[in-house]
């Protein structure tokens, strides 16, 4: 009787740890799918901004060059009318 009653308790704690690690491996893998999927959407919001950036370097930059042309020809009409 005592044999059988604590190969009955062993079985229940090794189906508990059984069912346990499941369990955690599911959560897991829940997990573990959340953030490869927003890494996937930090990678493509950094690509997007990242263009963004870059158009808006290169329109400066042309805003820049036209201000000071605009400038320059400004300055020189001045000159010719004084």
């Amino acid at each position: 009787m005592n044999g059988k009653h604590a190969y009955e308790m062993l079985m229940q704690d090794l189906t508990a740890q059984v069912d346990q690690a499941t369990t955690d491996r599911e959560e897991k893998s829940a997990t573990k799918a959340k953030k490869l999927q927003a890494r996937a959407d930090a990678t493509g919001n950094l690509q997007d901004t990242t263009t963004t950036m870059e158009a808006d370097v290169k329109y400066l930059s042309d805003l820049t060059a036209t201000c000071e042309q605009k400038a320059s020809d400004f300055e020189s009409r001045q000159q010719l009318r004084a």
